[in-house]
């Protein structure tokens, strides 16, 4: 089968956005390749082996393929994307765009990025396993995420997943109802469980997501602590007054999201009616650029930050609704 295959250039910082453009155009696969020049610091105490080849885009730069089917009018597609793109630009550095499109085939690409995701220990004791690899943990108290991403976002390879799954480890004591926000493919959720959660509801708007949450979910044997559903933070209260099976109690004892910065600064209000007094709030995904405007917005929504934690450019904040 063939399809349309269209390239994007331009930089890691917004590359999370620029896939969700992608999939809500009709994208049939996301792929994403980022710098590999040797000047990349990898971060390795915790075991971690980067599989990934070297290549030659430049640092700080990104390439992101999406693939189309031929039933669908590419041209349309393209000056849609070029629009967001240059409206994402406004707050985002997205750098020197350039597009490319071909046809290609579908062998070429559909199962080729699985060769290159290998178990990752990402933490001292997370390590996420693809679900078609072999792997024996270490150690007794290793715990293995089992994980097909599918077309959803969220291997753990990227930083801001890979440190929001450490700053989880931090925080999570036991015991805890969670709601994870834009969910994605659920590995936060499964992380959050392994780590001695009760609950996670997790929700996300990109049905795409859904679907391969809930495989994942099953894929790990949590599907009576991990709730998916497709929604928004905001109509979570709605669903429990309509006695929506949610599996969590609103407010609950956190929320975690790994979402770009912009999207936070729009959920930080509905985040803390969420949250129980006392209750934390881990975000990731910003860059930073970003981290002081997130950092005000949180204190000016009566949050106290408790912590912030760092990999490559990105951060997390830990905060405590006061």
């Amino acid at each position: 089968m063939l399809w349309h295959e269209f390239t994007i250039h331009t930089t890691e910082e917004s590359v999370e956005m620029i896939s969700n453009f992608l999939h809500e155009a009709g994208a049939g696969g996301v792929s994403i390749e980022e710098s590999g020049t040797l000047n990349k610091v990898r971060d390795t105490k915790y075991g971690e082996l980067y599989d990934m080849p070297l290549n030659d885009i430049p640092e700080g730069q990104a390439e992101i393929k999406g693939y189309f089917s031929l039933e669908l009018e590419l041209d349309s597609i393209t000056v849609t994307l070029k629009q967001r793109i240059e409206e994402l630009g406004e707050y985002v550095d997205t750098g020197d765009v350039r597009y490319e499109s071909k046809t290609v085939n579908e062998d070429d690409w559909a199962d080729a990025w699985k060769k290159y995701f290998k178990p990752l220990r990402v933490s001292k004791t997370l390590t996420i396993k693809p679900t078609w690899e072999e792997y024996t943990p270490e150690s007794e108290d290793e715990k293995l995420i089992h994980l097909d991403p599918g077309m959803a976002f969220g291997t753990g390879a990227h930083p801001t997943t890979s440190l929001c799954l450490r700053t989880l480890e931090n925080v999570i004591k036991g015991g805890e109802e969670i709601i994870d926000v834009g969910t994605g493919s659920g590995i936060l959720a499964i992380g959050a469980i392994l780590l001695g959660a009760k609950h996670v509801l997790a929700v996300d708007l990109d049905p795409v997501a859904v679907h391969s949450a809930k495989e994942n979910t099953a894929f790990n044997g949590m599907q009576d602590r991990i709730t998916v559903k497709e929604s928004d933070l905001l109509s979570v209260f709605k669903h429990q007054s309509e006695g929506v099976n949610l599996g969590v109690t609103v407010p609950v004892n956190m929320v975690v999201a790994n979402i770009l910065a912009e999207i936070i600064l729009l959920l930080i209000d509905d985040v803390y009616q969420v949250l129980e007094p006392d209750g934390i709030f881990i975000t990731s995904g910003i860059y930073k650029n970003k981290e002081h405007v997130v950092q005000e917005a949180l204190k000016l929504a009566n949050f106290e930050i408790i912590d912030v934690n760092r990999e490559e450019e990105w951060i997390a904040f830990v905060a405590r609704k006061r």
